[in-house]
């Protein structure tokens, strides 16, 4: 790949912020061993020298950890944030000004400016792609094919952009081969669980300061993010309902000890309601109408049609804002709704999102996946991947190997045993 490239000025809030953005970076670093692993073999091989990359990621503390990275290793990063309110405006002002990684990204931009910051990252002509919701990849499709045909692969971190690039490979308009990074073991298993599950209820309490214990905590969906969800808010004494639309995940979410009722019922009784699906309109109008005084909506899907927003906004006779992540909607027979962080991702809306040890490992899978793909993306068809399990099993080992934690190894006879058929009663 030419190393030659077009830079461009970065879009940020403050470059003053960098001091703070520094420390915070820095602090992330320490609980992301296997990504310094990474670092370290990347700057000695140099894998991705000349290799441009446009990320549309949350511009967070880790996420800065994983640019730095691929930067080390020879890649030329351009950020974009893939969420108008996930960015943590003084960790771009630091990529910006000590690690001269161009960022566009200001926490809180509207819609306009939040797609015209995924136009600039395709100014860069990327080689590349790294999605986190499948914004960059859709807007290339749709409005800069003129930079389709130097795209040579992409990564996917998410579930609803798997959903949507996966819709995109059945029509026959997906481009470029692209990685699931998200349904690597070693992602969603740990990083939809654990660092989902404690982001949001972080978020949410952050947001209103409500007292979880003693209230009934609605979970829509049961997915990796769901389960997660369900079980830090029942570890915080709330009463966890689960509604869902597919049967086996029901009977799970029963056997796992909660109760489970389609939301027509749950949003009578609900308390604080929590969307992770992927899907829209998974609280509506219908729900809105039955929700008791007081009743708290979040969501920590990707994007906020989760919430059918515009329903709320029609029903409420006003709406004001009464914590700086709050807008409290009045319903014309009294009742108010409060809705947080205006429907996006609640834990990076108004928390700082997954710790960055359990970011660790799916931002490998992210490094590991780009140089994977720079190495064999002409004999790749243009359709998703899974993470290769030679990769995901590397990153999981690794892991365990920065926490100090050995396992066993098959003896020579088990290995045979495994092998064979003949043996047997």
């Amino acid at each position: 790949m030419s190393t030659t490239t077009t830079r461009v000025a970065g879009d940020i809030a403050n470059l003053a912020l960098a001091d703070m953005g520094k420390k915070r970076i820095d602090w992330a670093n320490q609980s992301m061993k296997v990504l310094q692993i990474i670092r370290k073999d990347l700057i000695k091989n140099q894998p991705l020298k000349g290799i441009r990359v446009s990320a549309c990621l949350h511009v967070t503390a880790e996420t800065a950890n994983l640019a730095i990275t691929l930067r080390d290793g020879g890649a030329d990063v351009v950020l974009c944030a893939s969420n108008p309110l996930s960015t943590q405006d003084d960790v771009a002002a630091c990529l910006v000004r000590d690690y001269n990684i161009p960022v566009f990204a200001i926490k809180g931009e509207d819609n306009d400016t939040y797609y015209s910051h995924i136009m600039s990252a395709l100014d860069h002509k990327p080689h590349i792609t790294m999605d986190d919701g499948a914004d960059l990849v859709t807007t290339a499709l749709t409005k800069r094919t003129d930079v389709l045909d130097g795209v040579i692969a992409g990564t996917e971190e998410t579930t609803t952009g798997i959903i949507r690039l996966r819709a995109m490979a059945k029509q026959g308009v997906l481009r470029y081969p692209i990685i699931a990074v998200n349904d690597a073991d070693t992602k969603h298993l740990f990083d939809n669980r654990y660092g989902t599950g404690q982001s949001t209820i972080d978020g949410i309490v952050r947001a209103t300061n409500f007292l979880l214990a003693g209230s009934k905590f609605v979970v829509a969906g049961y997915g990796w993010c769901g389960r997660g969800l369900a079980s830090r808010a029942r570890g915080l004494g709330a009463e966890v309902i689960i509604t869902e639309i597919d049967p086996t995940k029901a009977i799970e979410a029963v056997m796992d000890g909660f109760r489970v009722m389609a939301m027509d019922e749950a949003a009578k009784i609900g308390d604080v309601f929590c969307t992770v699906t992927g899907n829209k309109s998974v609280l509506r109008k219908e729900h809105f109408e039955v929700m008791k005084d007081g009743a708290i909506v979040s969501n920590s899907g990707h994007f906020n049609v989760e919430i059918d927003i515009p329903a709320l906004e029609k029903m409420a006779s006003s709406k004001r804002t009464t914590r700086t992540f709050i807008d409290e909607y009045s319903m014309k027979d009294g009742r108010k709704i409060n809705l947080l962080g205006e429907g996006r991702l609640i834990n990076l809306a108004s928390a700082e999102g997954h710790p960055p040890s359990v970011m660790d490992m799916s931002f490998a899978d992210q490094a590991l996946s780009l140089e994977y793909l720079v190495k064999n993306h002409s004999s790749l068809e243009k359709k998703v991947y899974v993470v290769p399990e030679e990769l995901d099993k590397k990153v999981a080992r690794l892991k365990l190997e920065s926490m100090g934690i050995k396992i066993d190894k098959l003896t020579l006879e088990q290995e045979e045993y495994l092998a064979s058929w003949n043996e047997g009663t």
